[in-house]
């Protein structure tokens, strides 16, 4: 079963997400409270914890949220999904807008480890349906 494993946001761009137990998910816009959010097509990102493992061979400490993430899966290879796909998690829907993202001059991780996984496995949603996401609310692809 694929599940929310951590919801991380942060009140200003540029520094690292924190983790909450909960958010709200609004339509054209994300997560409220997130410095990332807003009317345009990478409302949230996610990424799966099985690729944050991958990057633990480089740095054994990695946590959800050092992505900068806003939400950290299990159970479901989101890099693998379609843009369209939509995704039941909790009482809210989203939709995959984007796979992977530019690598823009090299992030803490990028730095430290010398590779980054979110650039080629982290993706991008709009929110469809919005409404409460809890930590270990399932994730359904519609």
């Amino acid at each position: 079963m694929a599940k929310v494993v951590s919801i991380n946001i942060s009140e200003k761009k540029g520094v690292i997400k924190v983790p909450v137990k909960s958010a709200e998910l609004k339509v054209d816009h994300g997560i409220v409270g997130d410095a990332h959010a807003g009317n345009w097509h990478r409302q949230i990102s996610l990424l799966g914890d099985e690729s944050i493992d991958k990057m633990r061979h480089a740095k054994s400490d990695l946590k959800s949220g050092d992505f900068a993430e806003n939400i950290t899966t299990t159970g479901i290879e989101v890099f693998t999904l379609p843009i369209g796909t939509r995704l039941k998690m909790g009482e809210c829907e989203v939709e995959v807008t984007q796979i992977g993202k530019k690598c823009h001059s090299g992030c803490e991780i990028k730095q430290i480890t010398g590779d980054c996984i979110m650039p080629r496995e982290g993706i991008f949603v709009k929110v469809i349906v919005g409404g409460a996401l809890n930590v270990g609310d399932e994730i359904t692809i519609l």
